[in-house]
């Protein structure tokens, strides 16, 4: 699925301060460090948010974008989202590896030796500042984002900032492309786990997050016009080979983490019924990659309805299809997934659809349901693009949610992405749950952290309120019908 597979042991450079008869270096710990190679930074930040967020997207996401069911411990299934069980509070990773990303980025602008650190920490910065207002609406930012520097109450930035404001999503995607084009040293970018030091792949990811990110945004703000430039100037993944990703191994300590779980906690997630009921509409072997058949039918997959309630539904698991090999046996087949080739297609291909820019869009998805069989090592059958429920626009089939489904499909260690663009689009069509904890509401996002309440009140107060109360099922700025 992804080159680049080796052992993540984030070793780092410490700085260790001497001691003298000054009373002042006398009193200062020996032992602790004050400074961090930038290259071990980020390799830590792109490892830590890659193997973090990949389970965070497996038990929870997974669980909100519908591909996994969970039969016991599923407060977080039933859309009791303030109550996280396994999993299911991603603010604390995005904000220390945020954090982290900004002392590489401000190492960047004061060290000419670490100029060449730029282009990619803005790229990061804007990625996982995404994923967190994508998720949770307005959120710290401006002031949250200091490097060493804290802000021990940092107000909250709305959403509609983030994205469009000075040093936002897009503007800090601008700022990189420039960096990099204007980049003159000859210094490596080591610790880049991505693409090894090529700079004109980061740029080529930097094009390719502008994009999706413009589209992310469309039905707030008309932005046709930029997508047709970027589309027709920009440099973007063009095949897995350019896949923002890293594999894992199948060995400790770089295996996807639910290699070492316990059984019975592995055990708790099996097939959904919307995943069931989608892969066997488009008659799809890769339901055969992400689950195991049954035990009393080895031919067979079966999924259960989303948040049963535990407490008065007798289950037994031998009864459906509990998640694949490749998430437990064979995790050396598996990536932490930033940002794909496929994923890319899809966008283009709806962008095409909806007459953003001047392309087919038949053709984008085609290639973007290829390149996503490639990438979970699965043969797509020969006929599986002209005829039946995949075969583009026939048969009644909405192409738009058409597009969406498959991308949907794709993303499958990376559930939150698949949630995210079902509030965008609508698609696919998510079930209501069995025993709802939320009016049989499905959320439209993730509740600011109990902790957040009791350290960050004031702030916190003003931003619940716009949320009505911190709700669950209160829009975020794009989310617009």
């Amino acid at each position: 699925m992804k080159k680049y597979s080796f052992l993540y042991s984030l070793v780092f450079t410490l700085v260790f301060v001497s001691c003298s008869e000054d009373f002042e270096e006398i009193n200062t710990n020996p032992n602790a460090p004050v400074d961090v190679e930038t290259s071990f930074l980020l390799r830590q930040v792109i490892y830590d948010y890659g193997e973090q967020m990949s389970y965070e997207g497996f038990v929870s996401g997974g669980l909100l974008g519908q591909y996994l069911t969970a039969v016991d411990f599923n407060l977080f299934d039933r859309h009791s989202l303030s109550e996280p069980q396994f999993g299911g509070n991603p603010w604390p990773i995005i904000y220390k590896n945020l954090k982290d990303n900004e002392i590489i980025l401000q190492k960047s602008l004061s060290n000419e030796v670490d100029e060449v650190y730029e282009g990619p920490a803005r790229i990061l910065k804007a990625y996982m500042s995404a994923a967190l207002t994508d998720m949770f609406g307005n959120v710290p930012y401006s002031e949250a984002l200091q490097g060493d520097a804290e802000i021990l109450n940092p107000s909250y930035d709305l959403q509609e900032d983030i994205y469009l404001g000075d040093n936002g999503i897009l503007d800090n995607l601008d700022q990189a492309i420039e960096a990099i084009d204007g980049y003159a040293g000859n210094i490596p970018l080591d610790g880049d786990i991505f693409y090894g030091g090529n700079l004109d792949l980061w740029r080529s990811l930097a094009n390719s997050l502008k994009f999706k990110y413009l589209m992310r945004i469309s039905n707030r703000v008309d932005v046709s016009s930029d997508l047709n430039q970027l589309f027709e100037t920009g440099t973007f993944l063009e095949s897995n080979d350019m896949n923002a990703t890293f594999s894992f191994t199948d060995g400790a300590p770089n295996n996807f983490r639910m290699a070492t779980a316990r059984i019975g906690d592995f055990n708790i997630y099996i097939l959904s019924e919307t995943m069931e009921e989608i892969l066997k509409g488009y008659n799809d072997p890769r339901i055969e990659t992400f689950f195991r058949p049954t035990e009393s039918d080895p031919t067979d997959y079966i999924g259960l309805r989303n948040g049963p309630n535990a407490s008065e539904t007798s289950i037994s698991v031998s009864d459906f299809s509990l998640a694949g090999e490749i998430f437990r046996e064979r995790t050396s087949a598996l990536s932490a997934n930033f940002l794909c080739s496929w994923e890319l297609d899809f966008l283009f291909a709806e962008a095409a659809q909806k007459g953003y820019i001047n392309a087919d869009a038949q053709t984008l998805y085609e290639e973007g349901v290829q390149k996503a069989f490639d990438y979970w090592n699965t043969e797509m059958p020969a006929n599986y693009l002209t005829e039946g429920t995949a075969a583009f626009g026939v048969n009644g089939q909405d192409p738009i949610e058409q597009i969406i489904t498959q991308k949907w499909i794709a993303n499958m260690i990376n559930g939150f992405e698949g949630w995210i663009e079902y509030k965008r689009t609508g698609f696919p069509e998510l079930k209501t749950v069995s025993a709802s904890l939320n009016d049989d509401l499905i959320p439209v996002r993730m509740p600011y952290p109990m902790d957040e309440e009791a350290l960050n009140k004031t702030n916190f107060d003003e931003a619940a309120a716009l949320t009505s109360g911190n709700s669950i099922n209160a829009p975020v700025w794009w989310d617009v019908d």
